[in-house]
């Protein structure tokens, strides 16, 4: 399974729907995720591909990794594993 359906698969638990209701353009508020869900998917996202998400929870908009849609959360995943390989 690639990254992009792992994590589509994450956060479409988190939001209680299927993943096919899930796009790459969904933002989490689109998809009715509140900021508890947020961090509990950030947590499932983080133990799944054994990575830190170097996201504050208590200032999201001044964390280094980009939440504004599922496109970006991908994309950042991406990235952590690439530097974690490294």
């Amino acid at each position: 399974m690639s990254v992009k359906d792992k994590v589509i698969e994450i956060i479409a638990e988190q939001a209680v729907l299927e993943p096919s209701d899930v796009t790459l353009d969904s933002t989490l508020e689109d998809l009715g995720i509140d900021s508890l869900g947020l961090v509990e998917s950030i947590f499932a996202i983080e133990e799944e591909f054994d990575v830190s998400v170097p996201f504050n929870a208590n200032a999201p908009s001044e964390s280094d990794f980009d939440i504004s849609n599922v496109a970006s959360i991908v994309a950042g995943i991406d990235k952590l594993i690439a530097e974690q390989k490294g």
